[in-house]
Formats: structure tokens, C-alpha cells, sequence
């Protein structure tokens, strides 16, 4: 987890970038690793048609899908990548959702569930 973004690998936006008509979610490749800790990324339409080149920094994506491992992040990581700039109050309403989801699940369900990772 955590590991530094690579040439390549989608990422998924944390903030909005208005000037290019991007939003939170919205999901480009990284394109070319700046020395400096920048990255070029770009975001293409269902067309392949480059929509906009953006030079971000670290903090205003994640990554979604490891070029290097032909994979997916793990959901579990995701979520923890996007609950890390939540202040507490949030981060609190997210567990207290969470739990309730498992609530939910585990009354539809009537057992002990397994972790998703493990199905």
C-alpha cells in the first residue's frame, strides 16, 4: 500500500479541477513522472480523445489500477487512500456506515461473513 505512482497507472482524482471540466472521480493515466514529485497525467474521453493534459501533484489522486502489475487496487486500499484527507468527523461517519452496512449484511445474510478479500 502507499506505493509511489508509476508511468502508466490510472489514477482517480481527489479534487476538482474546474479549469480542465474535471471532477472528483474522474479517472487519467500518468503519462511522464517529474522529478520533482509531479506528475503529467491525461484524461481521455470513451473515445480515446485526449481531454485534458494536467501536471498534478501526489495529493490530488490516487491510484486505481498498478501498470507494473497489470492490476487493480485493491478496494480496501482505495477507500483507505480516499479516508486519509478526511478530517476525523468524516472519517467517523464512514465507520459508523461501514458498520452499519455489516449490520445490514449480516441480518440478510443470518452468518458470519467472510472479508471480500477472502472470496
Amino acid at each position: 500500500m502507499n506505493q509511489k505512482p508509476e508511468l502508466f497507472d490510472v489514477v482517480e482524482l481527489l479534487s476538482e479541477l474546474p479549469e480542465y471540466s474535471l471532477q472528483i472521480g474522474n479517472r487519467g493515466a500518468i503519462v511522464h513522472c517529474h522529478p520533482d514529485g509531479e506528475y503529467e497525467v491525461e484524461f481521455a474521453n470513451k473515445d480515446g480523445e485526449t481531454v485534458a493534459l494536467c501536471s498534478l501533484s501526489s495529493e490530488q489522486f490516487h491510484v486505481v489500477w498498478r501498470a507494473k502489475t497489470k492490476s487493480w487496487v485493491p478496494l480496501p486500499e482505495q477507500v483507505t487512500a480516499v479516508v486519509t484527507y478526511l478530517p476525523e468527523r468524516a472519517e467517523r461517519e464512514i465507520l459508523n456506515f461501514a458498520r452499519y452496512l455489516l449490520s445490514q449484511e449480516r441480518a440478510t445474510s443470518g452468518s458470519v461473513l467472510t472479508p471480500a478479500s477472502e472470496v
